[in-house]
């Protein structure tokens, strides 16, 4: 219900517009139809002779009663007091016709549709004031649900009792910290409006407080009754690895806030992430839109197309990575792609003949390459926290690097491979490649009925900005398509086909949705308090200076831009994508722009240098994120013991040389060659538009 009303808030003003724009089109001067006008109060029929005796009368009473009236005139003008009636008649005149025009004109059907039009904008009007609470119960319902299905975001899954023990132990004094900092932060706040301050969304206080009491009781409870499916025993050298990374980001923000005083520190920079409760609810239906991508087999064909071809696995590779970049843009953030699809990629790579190594590194890089692309929300934020630069701008150079990185793992996976390149010949492949493009049309065809109903019946273009109202109506679509619209004897065959791929599909429509929203509640939790505990972790950079130690100019702009791609890889590897650029932008990005880094060449760098972070030990969210789709057994089977130092650790290296190439040339040969700095990073000369961050 959260995700839907936070769809219906995006779209509800445009709505609104339109529905609007249908009164006026039907019933001419519809603005006068909608609103329920009272009767006016003024007397139709009067008696003016009347009223001008009235009138003199009551003037020469007070003109006997005050002394001064000799001194000032006594003289009343009659006639001017009858045209001033007359003038006062006319007026109510004009408006008991307005009135009776206005009535007679408001049919049961008029009265149906301004029913339905002032719902709607009331709706709007009175949700929309409520933005930061619907995130704020949307996190603690999800983490609560994280929690309790543990499926917090760790180096290592939970094995032993051992690994319970201390990760709940570790979440447990997480949680308390930040129930009880939510508890001072309430205080404190009380003491300002007591002082007579303004203080605004007060009452978000209590739901924090009480949801972060809820997930100590779920701790408190896993603990009396712990899971039965642990083994006995277990490494306290392993353990620590088991806390979630959420919980580690806690304490240490915590304990420095504590050590300053600062007792309530954690709550005051949840309250900032709540000032971008829009983007942050975006997120959430990204997470959504890929949930449910999952549960569809539109993936499974788009694999079946390439099928044919029998490509030699290091060039399926390259192919699957161009072909994901789209859905992983589309899908806000590389992690969410590698959640919804990880798991059939790898299957996919692996029935090929790809090495498992390998199959790793692609599917943890498949969620890397798009997210320079139209329209991802990382983007979005970048442009929307920075005036210096526009989305338009940054798509503009995004798509230049991804075929630069592209390119890069092309021939890195080349240099690699272990058996000759392969393709069958093209006379055979694209016919029966054609053939199986077949079964994709209905799905073309449900993208595009949806697509064309917002652009023609809504007026709402597909593009960064509304993609995460209209993606999950696409997939919505599809799944009707999938579970209610196509024939029996058809679905089954779809489940089985699915099944003997590997893969569980749901029998209904309503247990498709019903998964879906499962996975997004757990995911949501996961990502959700990584990236709230990531933002009070750039607090704590902000408040002990450690930007404030790097200088304001360096000797060199080749300096400047070798420190600053240092800092923005360590910051990658440890941070979420979102929290890291709230924090970049508030602590680095004017470092660059004073050092002569133009800000559009500083975000390509930054966005490259996540994407690195993300795929390099000792977090590597992405490699993470592939364990927990393709399965800690998979991954433990696939490492290899004998070979290369390049054989046995492919699925970081390769990655690594490939991001870390792109990252080099994107940083450095812009400052040796201004023709490639202008034409990588050239600006885009049209209107800003306008990011709605709240």
């Amino acid at each position: 219900m959260i995700l839907l009303i936070t769809i219906f808030l995006a779209s509800g003003e445009i709505i609104h517009s339109q529905l609007l724009k249908i009164g006026e089109n039907t019933w001419q001067e519809y603005f006068l139809l909608r609103a329920n006008q009272s009767e006016p109060t003024c007397e139709r029929n009067r008696d003016i002779e009347a009223d001008v005796a009235r009138t003199i009368a009551e003037r020469e009473a007070n003109a006997a009663d005050d002394p001064l009236a000799g001194l000032l005139g006594t003289d009343i003008d009659e006639d001017a007091i009858r045209r001033s009636l007359e003038r006062s008649q006319e007026v109510c005149e004009g408006r008991w016709e307005r009135y009776e025009r206005v009535q007679s004109r408001i049919t049961p059907a008029v009265m149906a549709f301004r029913s339905v039009e002032t719902t709607v904008a009331m709706a709007v009007t009175e949700l929309g004031g409520y933005k930061r609470l619907l995130l704020c119960l949307l996190l603690l319902i999800c983490a609560a649900t994280a929690t309790l299905t543990r499926h917090h975001i760790c180096l290592r899954p939970m094995r032993t009792t051992r690994d319970h023990y201390v990760s709940v132990i570790a979440q447990l004094v997480a949680n308390v910290m930040l129930m009880v900092s939510a508890i001072i932060y309430r205080e404190r706040e009380m003491i300002s409006m007591a002082d007579g301050i303004q203080v605004n969304h007060f009452y978000l206080h209590v739901f924090w407080i009480a949801g972060f009491g809820l997930l100590a009781a779920i701790n408190i409870w896993q603990l009396v009754r712990p899971p039965k499916d642990m083994e006995p025993g277990g490494s306290w050298g392993k353990a620590p690895l088991t806390i979630p990374l959420y919980t580690f980001m806690c304490l240490t923000a915590g304990t420095r806030f504590m050590l300053d005083g600062y007792y309530h520190g954690i709550s005051v920079y949840l309250g900032m992430m709540m000032e971008l409760s829009t983007l942050f609810l975006n997120l959430a239906l990204y997470i959504w839109i890929g949930m449910m991508l999952k549960q569809t087999r539109l993936a499974q064909l788009v694999f079946n197309v390439f099928r044919p071809w029998n490509m030699s696995p290091e060039l399926l590779c390259f192919v699957v990575l161009i072909v994901t970049a789209v859905p992983t843009a589309y899908t806000g953030a590389s992690g969410i792609f590698v959640i919804a699809a990880g798991a059939v990629i790898y299957s996919e790579l692996m029935r090929a003949g790809a090495r498992p190594q390998m199959a790793l590194a692609t599917t943890a890089m498949s969620g890397s390459m798009g997210v320079v692309l139209r329209p991802c929300l990382l983007v979005v934020i970048i442009a929307a926290l920075n005036n210096a630069v526009t989305t338009a701008e940054l798509f503009s150079s995004g798509l230049k690097i991804f075929f630069l990185t592209a390119f890069l793992f092309f021939m890195y996976s080349q240099f690699a491979r272990k058996e000759t390149a392969r393709i069958a010949p093209f006379g055979q492949a694209l016919p029966a490649s054609i053939k199986l493009l077949k079964p994709i049309v209905p799905y073309v065809i449900m993208i595009a009925l949806v697509v064309l109903f917002f652009r023609f019946v809504l007026d709402r273009r597909l593009d960064e900005f509304s993609a995460p109202i209209i993606l999950p109506v696409v997939l919505l679509a599809i799944l009707i398509y999938e579970y209610l619209i196509v024939g029996k004897a058809k679905r089954e065959e779809n489940i089985r086909a699915a099944a003997e791929d590997g893969i569980e599909r749901p029998k209904t429509f309503e247990h498709a949705l019903r998964s879906a929203t499962n996975e997004t509640t757990g995911h949501i939790g996961a990502l959700l308090m990584l990236m709230a505990l990531s933002v009070s972790v750039g607090g704590i950079v902000e408040r002990t200076g450690v930007m404030e130690a790097l200088p304001a100019t360096f000797p060199s702009i080749w300096l400047a831009m070798g420190l600053l791609v240092v800092t923005l890889v360590l910051i990658g590897m440890f941070m979420d994508p979102y929290g890291a650029v709230i924090l970049v932008n508030a602590t680095i990005a004017q470092i660059a722009f004073n050092n002569g880094i133009a800000p559009l060449h500083f975000w390509m760098v930054t966005l490259v240098a996540f994407e690195l972070g993300y795929l390099t030990p000792p977090v590597a969210l992405n490699h993470l994120l592939t364990r927990q789709v393709v399965g800690d057994d998979e991954v433990e089977n696939a490492k290899l013991t004998h070979g290369s130092f390049w054989a046995r650790y492919e699925k970081y290296l390769l990655p690594i040389a490939v991001m870390l190439s792109a990252l080099l040339i994107v940083a450095f040969l812009p400052l040796a060659f201004d023709g490639l700095h202008d034409w990588l990073f050239q600006k885009v000369d049209v209107a800003r538009q306008v990011i709605p961050l709240d």
